[in-house]
């Protein structure tokens, strides 16, 4: 399986994405490719940009040029970067979303190691740091969804900015990156994670009570694995209880979240289903999430659910061209004829290099 995804990754994906994702005239990446290969002109997200960084930092020319143009027509006046451009770089909207800046940070983390150039991307992230801590930092120590609202808290921004935090710390920066990795997991603990199920909700109001209507009820299946995942990776930095609150958030995911052998896209509070169709990237955050629990505590239950995760994604990249994705399982089992993401490829290059680590043999030491 390992080597059949490895291969898969090498030889089709990142050569049709080389070729076909990367718009030749400015050097941005494009928002998707049809399932035909053709790219879409559609209006491009800013965190698409940081995480095609991340996902081609074996290919320093594509990234050097990927991250100037995300610097130049998304970083605003005030150092903060806009969510959306137009594929001319015009922009579309000028909101400043937590979310986008904690994309920038991990494309940044990301450019330091593959272009050897740790001083300039390590003054662009604690800049970038410092504004996130000025502009977006609410009084209870979570943040503002974006710049221009303070009216709701949402977990997802805070699980990237946490996964951009640890990307920084693993490449052995100490410039705080740890204090903040263990108030944002301390955060999960206290306010993310519900008390009476263990699991994540998505949105909550400015007072910690869940939002309004459906927005407050939303659990996402996909969110509980990947929550998981960066909770184990932050173990040793934090005093907490956080195996066995990532155990549950994947106990979650596993017993409500999959239906016939995929992590469907959402959950209401009680745990019925809301949304039945099964996005692609559920499915490699599931992965993920076993592997490093298997590893962790040595359990073949987790071994096993790593195996059917990967298992359950090969269909996802049996696409009419070699190096693509499908989007969408719907809950008969057909997979939808629609564009493939960028944004999920940075998915599917973590995932990968999860399981090389975790099948990796152990290394031994020498003898003396």
């Amino acid at each position: 399986m390992n080597t059949r995804l490895r291969k898969w990754l090498a030889e089709a994906a990142y050569p049709c994405w080389a070729d076909r994702g990367v718009d030749a005239n400015n050097g941005g990446f494009v928002e998707a490719l049809g399932q035909n290969g053709v790219t879409l002109g559609a209006p491009l997200r800013a965190r698409v940009h940081p995480r095609q960084v991340y996902a081609f930092a074996q290919a320093a020319r594509i990234i050097r040029r990927g991250i100037d143009y995300f610097l130049t027509y998304y970083r605003r006046a005030d150092g903060l970067f806009r969510t959306l451009a137009d594929v001319d770089g015009t922009p579309l909207d000028d909101r400043a979303l937590l979310y986008d800046q904690a994309f920038a940070l991990l494309g940044f983390a990301a450019a330091a190691a593959a272009l050897d150039a740790r001083a300039e991307f390590q003054a662009r992230a604690l800049e970038l740091r410092g504004l996130i801590a000025s502009r977006l930092g609410a009084s209870d120590g979570a943040f503002r969804s974006s710049a221009e609202a303070d009216g709701q808290r949402e977990s997802n921004p805070h699980m990237h900015l946490l996964e951009a935090c640890l990307a920084w710390a693993d490449l052995g920066h100490e410039e705080d990156w740890g204090d903040w990795i263990r108030e944002l997991v301390s955060l999960a603990l206290a306010r993310f994670i519900r008390r009476d199920s263990g699991a994540v909700a998505e949105a909550y109001t400015s007072t910690w009570q869940s939002a309004p209507g459906i927005a407050g009820r939303i659990i996402e299946p996909g969110h509980q694995f990947e929550w998981a995942w960066l909770l184990m990776r932050s173990e040793a930095g934090h005093p907490g209880p956080l195996r066995q609150a990532a155990l549950r958030l994947i106990d979650v995911g596993e017993t409500m979240g999959v239906r016939n052998g995929v992590a469907v896209n959402a959950l209401l509070d009680d745990f019925t289903i809301h949304d039945p169709n099964a996005r692609f990237w559920p499915q490699i955050e599931r992965l993920k999430a076993a592997l490093l629990a298997a590893q962790l505590t040595g359990e073949a239950h987790y071994w096993s659910l790593a195996e059917a995760a990967a298992s359950s994604f090969l269909p996802y990249l049996d696409t009419p061209i070699a190096g693509l994705w499908f989007d969408v399982r719907l809950p008969s089992g057909e997979l939808v004829d629609s564009p493939a993401p960028a944004s999920t490829f940075y998915h599917l290059v973590s995932a990968l290099a999860a399981l090389d680590d975790a099948l990796a043999p152990p290394v031994r030491t020498a003898r003396v």
